[in-house]
Formats: structure tokens, C-alpha cells, sequence
């Protein structure tokens, strides 16, 4: 399955972190980074006029 899809499961609220973790296969300190830099990539891709598609 896509990391992207993952994580906008978990940041929509459909999955949680542990199951997130789970199907990613990661642990949760590798988990918070990675979706904290999937946040920074959303903002910077919004500030340069492009949009993101989900």
C-alpha cells in the first residue's frame, strides 16, 4: 500500500497511530517523523501555488 494513503488514513482519523506503524511496518519514533515531514511536504507544496492531490 502507498505511504502517502497511510498516513492520510491516519491523519483523516480512520486509523490510529499503532495501526498506521503496523502497515507501514515502522516503529513509532521512525512513524512521528515521517509524518511530520509529510506535513511540512503538504505546506510547502500549497505555498508554491500547486495544489495536492488526494
Amino acid at each position: 500500500m502507498d505511504k502517502r494513503k497511510v498516513i492520510t488514513a491516519y491523519q483523516r482519523g480512520f486509523i490510529t497511530i499503532q495501526e498506521c506503524g503496523q502497515i507501514l511496518g515502522i516503529e513509532s519514533v521512525q512513524l512521528s517523523r515521517l509524518v511530520q515531514d509529510s506535513l511540512e511536504g503538504q505546506k510547502n507544496t500549497q505555498r508554491s501555488g500547486q495544489t495536492v492531490s488526494r
